[in-house]
């Protein structure tokens, strides 16, 4: 059985504004740490602004997918609520180590 990429889509407007706002300011991140190399400031603080950006762009990710795994496989599609408790823990440990 396969599923469209179509059906998988954030359906929360939430969701989207989250989602929109994280990236924006990521965006704001990517921008500062371009101005820091023009101004040809120290190579360990560029790295740790680009970790860091690096970081929040990974959180974005992953929240990304718990949400969809959220949105799209747990509200009222599961019959079984101890499959359902469990998916969710996963979309927690998504989130949390991920």
């Amino acid at each position: 059985m396969s599923v469209k990429t179509e059906e998988l889509r954030l359906v929360s407007s939430e969701d989207k504004r989250e989602l929109a706002a994280r990236l924006a300011r990521i965006e704001g991140q990517i921008r500062a740490i371009r101005e820091m190399i023009e101004r040809e400031e120290n190579c360990e603080l560029v790295t740790q602004q680009l970790a860091a950006a690096r970081e929040a762009l990974s959180k974005a990710f992953s929240e990304l997918i718990a949400r969809t795994i959220e949105r799209n496989c747990t509200e009222g599609k599961m019959a079984d609520p101890a499959a359902k408790a469990k998916l969710l823990m996963m979309v927690r440990i998504l989130t949390r180590y991920v």
